[in-house]
């Protein structure tokens, strides 16, 4: 089963940075994860979870919301399996638990794609980490 873990989160004032990290292992036999499309969801309290980013397998794509264009960055360290997703001029509206996850290879279910057509599944998170934005 794969299992991810997030971490980096933490408080932290408004306009102020974060990198969060993520690694992925218990992919199956003879994949790894330069294989896979990656993505960063979060979930605020009371709130709809929602994609933050999706970064392609090769890193050469990111996609963001609207509301974290031009503040967040995703990367990634395919040699040391490592996901990061770097935080700038957080906002209060920024506090949330941030998970991320592999792509599902398998067949997609109704829902939305990103980074071109990969689909994410919740059961693929990890505990994820929480960042919580003071004002």
């Amino acid at each position: 089963r794969v299992q991810v873990v997030e971490s980096g989160g933490g408080l932290v004032q408004a306009g102020g940075s974060l990198r969060l990290s993520c690694t992925v292992s218990g992919l199956p036999f003879g994949q790894t994860f330069g294989d896979y499309n990656m993505a960063w969801f979060r979930q605020a309290p009371g709130k709809e979870r929602e994609a933050v980013s999706c970064i392609t397998w090769n890193g050469d794509n990111t996609e963001y919301i609207n509301s974290t264009k031009g503040r967040f960055t995703g990367s990634r360290d395919n040699v040391n399996n490592i996901l990061y997703l770097a935080k700038d001029n957080l906002e209060p509206e920024d506090t949330a638990i941030y998970y991320c996850a592999p792509e599902f290879k398998g067949p997609c279910p109704q829902g939305p794609r990103y980074c071109s057509g990969s689909c994410f599944r919740s059961e693929d998170w990890g505990q994820g980490t929480q960042v919580t934005v003071s004002s």
